[in-house]
């Protein structure tokens, strides 16, 4: 085939220059142009997806999340908080020189709830930091992990922060008002506020999420085992002092089914037009007031 340039090539219906290339010169031969081959999705990728598929309801939040997440700025919260606790944890084991499923408690720490040092307004946040017994860390620690760390990848850190810290403060205000004698420890009330959160999506959109009613199922089993482990641990050692409260476990899970609501995403809707979202924020608002004029009126 003998051609000018490439411009005549250009102008020819029969040979598009989209398809196809020609050297320069008197004389050539067309050349198709190679289409780039399609990319394999990287690790990172395939556990963006895995995680839209498991931590979200629609197809198209999904979608929205697996095409824009880029893990910059990367989740911070979660596994800071969870460094702080298995190392607070570390050194009460070593300044006590003991460990043991249910201890050792750190009564004395500046940390800890106690009913006589509620003037000390830190306390209410800061008794997650502590735990009693390793039990108690590794149930929180797996749960903070699996749970937490994935909805803080599709949430935010800033929001997983108010859902956790809502616990926190949920189930430090609970126990001072119907446990006024027990001491509190541990990141149960966060925890349990994380899972309430997730527990409300996947119960109210169970239908639309794959293997929905074994996951409910699932939390339901494993958050009653925890519940009950502390009951019972409670009820065992009622006569020791001093006592540890599971209060925070079920005003943590209060916390989490309201400001799962108030404050967790939702990717094509805007929930503060809902009635569902007055209702969440009248209860979790109406709760924390009354638990506050409890402490200042009260005591």
């Amino acid at each position: 085939i003998t051609l000018g340039s490439k411009q005549e090539i250009c102008m020819s219906a029969e040979s598009p220059c989209s398809s196809y290339e020609t050297d320069q010169g008197s004389t050539s031969t067309l050349r198709p142009r190679l289409l780039p081959r399609k990319r394999k999705p990287t690790c990172f990728r395939k556990m963006v997806r895995y995680i839209a598929k498991k931590y979200l309801t629609s197809e198209s939040d999904r979608q929205y999340y697996a095409d824009r997440y880029t893990c910059c700025p990367p989740p911070l919260f979660v596994p800071t908080v969870t460094l702080a606790e298995i190392g607070l944890f570390t050194y009460h084991c070593l300044d006590a020189g003991a460990i043991s499923a249910n201890g050792p408690i750190p009564v004395e720490s500046v940390l800890i709830f106690r009913p006589d040092k509620r003037i000390q307004l830190w306390r209410f946040v800061s008794y997650t930091l502590i735990h009693a017994g390793w039990v108690h860390l590794f149930f929180n620690m797996l749960v903070q992990i699996l749970v937490g760390l994935p909805l803080e990848m599709v949430h935010g850190s800033g929001r997983i922060m108010i859902v956790y810290i809502s616990g926190v403060l949920a189930g430090s205000l609970g126990t001072s008002v119907f446990d006024m004698k027990a001491y509190l420890a541990g990141a149960s009330g966060g925890v349990y506020s994380l899972l309430a959160a997730h527990l409300a999506n996947i119960m109210l959109n169970y239908s639309e999420m794959e293997f929905g009613l074994l996951k409910l199922s699932a939390v339901l089993i494993i958050a009653s085992a925890d519940v009950g482990f502390a009951v019972w641990d409670r009820l065992l050692e009622r006569d020791l002092l001093p006592q540890i409260s599971y209060t925070a476990h079920l005003m943590g899970s209060l916390a989490g089914l309201t400001m799962g609501l108030l404050v967790l995403k939702n990717f094509d809707q805007k929930l503060y037009k809902q009635c569902a979202w007055w209702i969440a924020f009248a209860v979790y608002a109406g709760c924390t007031a009354f638990a506050v004029c409890w402490n200042v009126f009260y005591f």
